[in-house]
């Protein structure tokens, strides 16, 4: 009798209760939603399964190329000024212009007379050429003359560009032939310092000397 009793007053006050809590909740005004609330929901990766891929960026959001650097030129060394050459100072002289022209004549003649040897002397002339000779300091109206005056520094280098070398010594200077043959030492010899020079020995005398350039231009002086 209790258990039904108790069981009763249990169902009444559940529905009483229920009936409560139903009043008790606020009604929606019409024409107004209630807010609704939104939560996120964490994106949970799943093992195995695909990836969902990002959409790309439109074209139009793309970064576009940018300019094309314009190159720059390279800098053009600037050259280093060529030293004026300068004259080298040489022994013998240096031959400057005019330059000579081929040999015309020669000149050999008897320099000194000793008591022993005579001494011959030769010199190679630039001619047919008066223009050539009166540039160099001949004033007389010659046609042929030496390269340079007596005593001129640069008259040795002058003559070494056209006398040649002798056949016997080989030094530049003429070739000296005493009757056509070279000399022997015995009746003539060469000079020691200077191939234009000739030393004839009293032992040689007479004769016929001759001194030849490049074996063609010849000058010949007598010695009795």
């Amino acid at each position: 009798m209790r258990k039904s009793v108790f069981g009763v007053l249990w169902a009444t006050a559940l529905v009483a209760g229920c009936h409560t809590i139903t009043e008790e909740l606020p009604s929606t005004p019409s024409g107004n939603p209630s807010p609704t609330l939104s939560i996120p929901i964490p994106f949970l990766s799943i093992p195995g399964a695909t990836p969902t891929p990002k959409p790309s960026a439109s074209p139009s959001t793309k970064p576009g190329p940018g300019p094309t650097p314009t190159p720059t030129p390279a800098a053009t060394p600037t050259p280093a000024a060529t030293p004026t050459p300068t004259a080298t100072p040489d022994p013998n002289g240096t031959c400057g212009s005019p330059l000579p022209g081929p040999i015309g004549r020669v000149d050999a003649k008897i320099h000194i007379v000793g008591p022993n040897m005579v001494t011959l002397d030769s010199t190679p002339l630039v001619g047919p050429d008066a223009a050539y000779c009166k540039q160099v300091g001949f004033t007389d109206g010659r046609r042929f003359c030496p390269v340079r005056p007596e005593g001129n520094p640069e008259r040795f280098a002058c003559e070494d560009m056209i006398v040649g070398h002798a056949r016997d010594t080989g030094r530049l200077g003429p070739t000296w032939l005493h009757n056509g043959s070279l000399c022997n030492g015995t009746d003539c010899e060469n000079h020691p310092d200077n191939q234009y020079l000739l030393w004839v020995h009293h032992e040689g005398i007479p004769g016929d000397y001759s001194a030849c350039f490049q074996d063609i231009y010849c000058g010949d002086v007598q010695v009795n």
